[in-house]
């Protein structure tokens, strides 16, 4: 792998990512957003992506969460069509301003079939997203238990089997050593799960 030179394009994403995101904080937690699109963007280039995707990985739910379409094009303005493009793709919604998203299971599914079709550059970037909240999932998980699947509009089914889905797409798309721990992951939440649903006998460790 080689190595992957950062200019002072990706300095200006991190500072535009932080502007973007200020005051938004992770799901259910008093963790700055940020420290998500860090830890994306870390698993980037821990896995061989180059500067664009770093950047989109900065920069992959700014149109999701702050301005949708009008978002994309300043980012495109900023920093380029494959950005955008990679950006946009990692998108389940576009939603215009004061307007809703579209229902949960919709976009989700949609999503699914979209990674079906995504080029590699895409899949890194969701895959490293994936993998960081199914990370974030299983941590809370032992924390809070069932509490932590409130925060989801999926609930805990729902939400359990996106991130299976997903990390069965994504590692027959992608395959390697990210989607592999994505799988582990999510199988390992999976299972802990299942075992406090048995009762006191598969208590979590």
């Amino acid at each position: 792998m080689s190595p992957v030179a950062l200019s002072d394009r990706f300095d200006r994403a991190l500072v535009y990512a932080t502007q973007v995101h200020a005051g938004q904080l992770r799901k259910g937690t008093q963790i700055p957003y940020i420290a998500h699109l860090l830890a994306v963007a870390a698993l980037v280039l821990e896995h061989g992506g180059d500067e664009d995707q770093a950047i989109a990985a900065l920069l992959h739910d700014a149109a999701e969460d702050h301005g949708g379409e009008v978002r994309l094009v300043d980012i495109r303005g900023r920093f380029g069509e494959r950005v955008e493009a990679i950006v946009r793709e990692c998108s389940d919604a576009l939603p215009v301003a004061g307007e809703p998203k579209k229902p949960w299971k919709e976009r989700k599914e949609a999503y699914l079939s979209h990674l079906e079709h995504a080029d590699e550059g895409v899949l890194l970037v969701s895959a490293a997203d994936k993998l960081h909240n199914a990370r974030a999932v299983l941590l809370d998980y032992r924390d809070v238990d069932e509490a932590v699947f409130e925060r989801f509009k999926g609930g805990r089914e729902g939400t359990l089997c996106y991130h299976r889905k997903v990390a069965e797409v994504l590692a027959r798309r992608l395959p390697g050593s990210l989607t592999r721990e994505l799988a582990e992951t999510v199988a390992h939440l999976d299972e802990l799960v299942a075992a406090a649903a048995a009762g006191p006998a598969g208590a979590k460790p």
